[in-house]
């Protein structure tokens, strides 16, 4: 298969199952790139760092960085250095993460994130070019500043968008976008109207898909996926209030109420296949491959495949299946 895809590791696996995750994926021509996420648990430059020196050909992402608990100047060197250390296979992933995190735990008011977003990839484009950088906006300040380390000029930055205005960002400024619970229609027409408005022929169009996979037991690695979109819309506000603008508007609500009256197994006992299908890949290996290519047919560039292990017989997560997609 010559279309390629990515993997982001999750929240799950443990450091030293990540660095085995990577090495092996890393020997398979389809993988494109392996992302890193950061939320309030492992810190993603660090683990991509590590991931860089077990690796030779994979990209190497950030999917996402979040732009209020770093200053522009810290993303940068971070990027720099992860593109140093990957021999130049670092991409930027740059989100807003949402507003009980940023305020919550880092301490910093959650406010004016498109124009935020916008500033943070400019100023970041300029101080990767290694010039003094004056930078003035309303949310980053750059006084005649010059990065000492420097690797390309040209360090993808991709930006991660669930609404429109934010979508308008990646557009006009990033080098691509990475688009997250999006019903399959809803994708399409914005993936038209990015082929119509931009007219960069390299910008990317990639796409986190919650993803769970088992030979033995396709039905447990779909209630797995069950339950990981039931929690991101009953725990992640902004999926929620995007969610419930959908068809799936009434099926939104009863999760979020189940969530909070009962728990997640209950949660997701009335999730129709419809929901499943549009937002998640999951059941075998052929299952998975299948639906895959569904999403590519629809014009996403990368689909980046979360990775949600199911459990087997000794309570131990069996990400390893993974391994096997799209070979």
């Amino acid at each position: 298969m010559m279309e390629k895809i990515g993997f982001s590791i999750g929240s799950l696996l443990k450091s030293k199952e990540i660095l085995e995750f990577a090495t092996i994926v890393d020997k398979n021509e389809s993988i494109h790139s392996i992302w890193a996420p950061e939320s309030w648990g492992k810190e993603v430059f660090s683990t991509l760092g590590a991931i860089s020196q077990v690796t030779n050909r994979i990209k190497i992402g950030t999917s996402i960085v979040n732009i209020y608990s770093r200053t522009p100047a810290t993303i940068s060197m971070g990027g720099i250095t992860l593109d140093n250390l990957s021999d130049n296979r670092a991409i930027i992933g740059l989100g807003t993460s949402t507003s009980i995190l940023v305020e919550n735990l880092h301490g910093i008011k959650f406010e004016k994130p498109l124009i935020r977003m916008k500033e943070y990839v400019q100023s970041i484009k300029l101080l990767l070019k290694s010039k003094k950088v004056n930078y003035h906006g309303q949310t980053v300040n750059i006084k005649n500043f010059k990065l000492l380390e420097h690797s390309r000029d040209d360090i993808p930055i991709y930006v991660a968008a669930v609404n429109s205005g934010m979508i308008g960002v990646a557009k006009k400024y990033a080098d691509g976008v990475i688009l997250y619970l999006k019903p399959k229609d809803e994708l399409e027409m914005v993936i038209e109207n990015i082929n119509f408005e931009n007219h960069n022929q390299k910008f990317m169009k990639a796409l986190v898909i919650i993803t769970s996979v088992s030979n033995k037991d396709p039905t447990k690695a779909t209630l797995r996926a069950a339950k990981t979109l039931a929690f991101y819309i009953s725990v992640g506000r902004i999926y929620y209030d995007s969610l419930i603008k959908t068809k799936y508007k009434s099926v939104v609500e009863k999760i979020y109420n189940d969530y909070s009256k009962y728990g997640l197994e209950e949660s997701i006992r009335n999730i129709p296949n419809e929901m499943l299908n549009d937002f998640v890949i999951a059941g075998s290996i052929n299952d998975c491959n299948n639906q895959i290519k569904r999403f590519k047919k629809i014009g996403i560039d990368l689909p980046i495949l979360q990775i949600n292990p199911v459990k087997d017989t000794n309570g131990i997560l069996n990400y390893k299946e993974f391994t096997d997609l799209w070979k």
